[in-house]
């Protein structure tokens, strides 16, 4: 199956969103019906990335996560966060500033621009009452692991600072550089090494376990091993981010277990992109499959 990423436009996701906007909140009633019957446990956190059903209408989604028992939509502009909180939900990872993946702080030569982007936006999130804030190391482009770690914690240094002062998290995101190619903070013992560079408790790492399936595999030992440095955890099956069910080469409800064992309290974002034709029952299936 073809990887997918945020930046690629899913037709069938679009498609799927539209027929589920136009039918309302009633296309889901059999899935809802069942979540108000059967209490989600209360053990893990959940969230959704909403990417991931395309031009779904933000408000009727919150509704829907809502009635399912999400706690939390994420991956929003400022813009949405409003939105977002007068259905009683929260933004587990904002997004908002930088310069996209591939132009992080890799590259001296855009700090000064990364820099001024996250200071405006990082007293926006505590405002917001929100803690994750995403940021991202850009593209390789020739740079020795060393050199990596070395300029990512230069800039990183400059804003650190004022997300202490705020009280907000900057959560780098592990992704894998085969679809996103180049990509830098690619393993997850390159991206604990840079936590402990950065030495701030806020500075952590977004623990994708689809890309890192994809670059290293091991996923409950590594949970195990570098879990202190993680303030949110993605899912997505793999191969292909479909769903994260017996289609997939994963069994989450183990991973799920070991998570809670570490004691993490952080959320855990559901980012796959939904093949099945009933979008939101297909959401609320994965929801329950990680609700151990």
């Amino acid at each position: 199956m073809k990887n997918i990423s945020r930046r690629t436009a899913i037709k069938s996701v679009l498609a799927g969103g539209a027929a589920l906007a136009v039918s309302g909140i009633d296309a889901t009633t059999s899935a809802t019906r069942k979540t108000a019957e059967q209490p989600l446990k209360g053990n893990i956190r959940h969230s959704v990335s909403k990417w991931c059903f395309g031009s779904y209408d933000l408000d009727e989604f919150c509704k829907i996560c809502k009635r399912i028992g999400i706690e939390s939509v994420e991956l929003l502009d400022p813009k949405d966060w409003p939105t977002v909180q007068k259905n009683g939900l929260t933004v587990a990872m904002a997004q908002g500033a930088g310069l996209g993946i591939d132009r992080g702080f890799a590259d001296p030569s855009l700090h000064n621009e990364l820099v001024a982007s996250y200071e405006k936006v990082i007293p926006m999130v505590a405002e917001a009452g929100l803690t994750n804030l995403i940021c991202f190391s850009g593209r390789r482009n020739g740079l020795t692991d060393l050199q990596g770690w070395e300029n990512c914690e230069k800039g990183l240094k400059r804003i650190t600072p004022i997300a202490e002062k705020h009280n907000v998290v900057l959560t780098m995101e592990l992704l894998n550089s085969v679809g996103h190619k180049d990509y830098l903070c690619d393993h997850t013992v390159w991206g604990s090494e840079l936590c402990r560079r950065v030495g701030s408790p806020n500075f952590k790492l977004l623990y994708d376990i689809y890309h890192m399936q994809i670059m290293e595999g091991n996923i409950i030992e590594n949970i195990r091993k570098y879990h202190p440095f993680f303030s949110h955890i993605h899912t997505g099956g793999s191969p292909g981010r479909a769903e994260i069910d017996e289609t997939q080469e994963l069994y989450y409800p183990a991973i799920m277990r070991a998570l809670i064992d570490t004691g993490y309290k952080g959320f855990v974002g559901q980012e796959f992109v939904p093949k099945q034709e009933d979008k939101i029952a297909s959401l609320e299936k994965c929801i329950r499959i990680c609700d151990v």
